[in-house]
C-alpha cells in the first residue's frame, strides 16, 4: 500500500493502520480508497478485533489536498466521499490516535472512529466555513451526534482549532495523554476492547450505530450538493487563498 501501512502491534487481536502521507497527510481519494479497501481486510480477518488508525508525520490529517484537485472540484469532491463512506460501513472497533492537527476532512476522519485518544498539543478545527464551503464527510451529522448541537455549531461557523485539553471537555475526545504517549495509550485501549467477546463488541456495535452509515451517506449528499454550488463561488477561491496565505479572508457573499 502507498499511503496505509498495516503494522502488527504484538498484541493479540489489534492491528494499527497508519497514514503515510507525511508531514501533515492530506487526504485524496487514492489514501481514502487505500484505508477503506484495508477496513473491509480487516472486516473479514477473525484474528482482528479493534483496529488502531494512526498517523505518520507532524500531524493526523490536516484535511483534504486541495493541491491536487483538478478544476472540475466537484466531482473531485464526489470521488473523495464516496470513498470516505465506505469507511463508516467497517464493523470493526476503531481507537483513533490523534497527534497534531485534525483539520477539515481529517477531523471528519476522527471522529468516524469510536473513540479518539489525543494529547493537548493536538489540534482540532471544522474549518468549512472559514473555507467559504458547508461541511462535507458526513460530519454535519456525526460532530453533533458526538459533542451535541450547540458545540458542533460553535466548531462550525467559527472555524475555530481547539487543542486537545478543550476537545476532551466537549467529549470529542475520550482519552487524553501526553504526546509521545498517545500511540500507546490507543492501542492500550484497543487491547482493552479486543479482551472483550468479539462477537458481543461488534453486535453491540451495530447496534450503538445501527443506521448510521446509512444516515452519514444520505448526509453527506446534501452536503455535497450544497458543496458544488459554494465551490462556484468567489467566495470559496477567496478562503482557500487566505489559509494558503496565512490571514483572515474577505467574504463578499458572492
Amino acid at each position: 500500500m502507498k499511503h496505509i501501512a498495516e503494522i502488527k502491534t504484538g498484541l493479540r487481536h489489534v492491528v494499527v493502520l497508519e497514514l503515510r502521507r507525511p508531514p501533515f497527510n492530506y487526504l485524496n481519494v487514492e489514501l481514502l480508497t487505500e484505508l477503506a479497501d484495508a477496513f473491509g481486510r480487516l472486516d473479514a480477518d477473525p484474528d482482528c478485533r479493534a483496529i488502531v488508525l494512526a498517523a505518520d508525520g507532524k500531524a493526523f490529517s490536516a484535511g483534504a489536498d486541495f493541491g491536487s484537485r483538478s478544476d472540475d472540484a466537484a466531482n473531485d469532491t464526489a470521488a473523495f466521499y464516496g470513498q470516505a463512506m465506505r469507511l463508516f460501513r467497517a464493523t470493526k472497533p476503531v481507537v483513533a490516535a490523534v497527534h497534531g492537527a485534525a483539520v477539515g476532512a481529517g477531523l471528519g476522519l476522527a471522529v468516524a472512529a469510536d473513540f479518539r485518544v489525543a494529547c493537548p498539543d493536538a489540534r482540532f478545527s471544522a474549518n468549512f466555513n472559514r473555507l467559504g464551503f458547508h461541511p462535507g464527510f458526513g460530519l454535519s451529522l456525526t460532530l453533533p451526534r458526538l459533542v451535541g448541537v450547540q458545540q458542533a455549531a460553535l466548531l462550525f461557523y467559527t472555524g475555530r482549532r481547539i487543542d486537545g485539553e478543550q476537545a476532551r471537555r466537549i467529549g470529542l475526545v475520550d482519552v487524553l495523554v501526553e504526546a509521545a504517549e498517545v500511540r500507546a495509550a490507543a492501542l492500550k485501549l484497543a487491547e482493552e476492547i479486543a479482551t472483550s467477546a468479539p462477537l458481543a463488541v461488534e453486535s453491540t456495535r451495530a447496534t450503538l450505530r445501527a443506521e448510521l452509515a446509512d444516515e452519514v451517506a444520505l448526509a453527506n449528499q446534501k452536503e455535497l450538493a450544497l458543496q458544488r454550488v459554494q465551490f462556484a463561488t468567489e467566495d470559496f477561491r477567496e478562503g482557500v487563498a487566505a489559509m494558503a496565505e496565512r490571514r483572515l479572508p474577505e467574504f463578499k457573499r458572492r
